[in-house]
């Protein structure tokens, strides 16, 4: 039996209300079998509620905080890891490969950039560092020169940022302008392409983390990459264009396995080890990946340098 896939794009805005009127609107629709997000945390934690209503699948690609599988939904799933293992990670490379005990910690105050900048605080603290200043932004502000000049007189050997790349390079490039040479570390939310853009050189020599194993060094990943190069070219990847890619492909599957029986496909989703161009995605008793990985990456010459995992 065959099946025609369409694609029903719904916007949330990154509101959490919006999230929640566009889950609605996709429960009352019989024809959507999966949900394929959302991106920020903050409008998936209220919109899984919505979805479990009707029982239907959610996979995120790139909602990292704990509380959305801690809920105890059975529809819910996420093929990135949290940010209890991100924020962890950073501050064990800062405290221990970088050597960085003084750390100034920015967050932009959304369950995202908050949750991962509250667990970095939380393990760079218990390895002995100390967090000099613990502040919050808020999202689409453009100028935190007063907020970087009472850091500055702390002294901070680095500046750890939670949040998305806007207002990461941002505070990368004015950091700089005001004589605080201090590297700035952050997270999968800033690894975009448009973070060196609008940081500009001031982003050299600054670290990011992206949950997983860099594509490009994935032996599925490379068909995949070479297809949207070449259907998009001149178009640079975005941080989790593969883990959606992925998200669609395993929801797909089980459509297909399950006979498009969706009372049957999230119990398929939850025993599945699908391989894809992540390598091997199963899910544990909440429904996050068991894929924990994590890379490191630094600016340099103007590009992401794979450092490590």
């Amino acid at each position: 039996k065959g099946f025609i896939f369409k694609l029903e794009a719904f916007d949330d805005r990154a509101d959490p209300k919006e999230a929640v009127n566009a889950a609605n609107r996709i429960i009352s629709d019989n024809r959507i079998y999966g949900v394929v997000g959302h991106l920020n945390s903050g409008c998936s934690i209220p919109a899984s509620q919505i979805y479990a209503k009707r029982n239907l699948l959610m996979i995120t690609p790139a909602s990292t905080n704990p509380k959305l599988t801690l809920q105890g939904l059975k529809n819910v799933f996420r093929v990135c890891t949290t940010d209890d293992v991100q924020g962890t990670f950073a501050a064990n490379y800062v405290f221990n490969t970088l050597k960085k005990n003084r750390v100034a910690v920015i967050h932009d105050k959304t369950a995202y950039g908050q949750g991962v900048a509250e667990s970095f605080k939380k393990r760079l603290e218990e390895l002995g560092g100390k967090a000099v200043s613990f502040d919050g932004i808020d999202l689409g502000d453009k100028d935190f020169k007063a907020l970087l000049t009472a850091i500055s007189g702390k002294k901070p050997s680095l500046i750890y940022f939670g949040g998305m790349y806007t207002e990461c390079g941002l505070l990368a490039k004015q950091s700089k302008e005001l004589g605080l040479n201090a590297p700035v570390f952050s997270d999968d939310g800033s690894f975009s392409p448009e973070y060196i853009k609008i940081g500009g050189k001031a982003t050299e020599g600054d670290f990011l983390t992206m949950v997983g194993i860099p594509p490009e060094k994935l032996p599925k990943a490379r068909e995949f990459i070479e297809k949207y190069k070449a259907k998009y070219p001149g178009d640079d990847m975005q941080p989790y264009d593969t883990y959606t890619y992925e998200t669609a492909n395993i929801i797909i599957e089980a459509i297909e396995k399950t006979n498009m029986d969706q009372s049957k496909m999230i119990d398929y989703v939850a025993n599945a080890k699908y391989n894809g161009i992540l390598g091997e995605t199963s899910f544990d008793k909440n429904g996050d990946t068991l894929n924990k990985m994590i890379s490191i990456y630094k600016v340099k010459d103007g590009k992401f340098i794979y450092v490590g995992k």
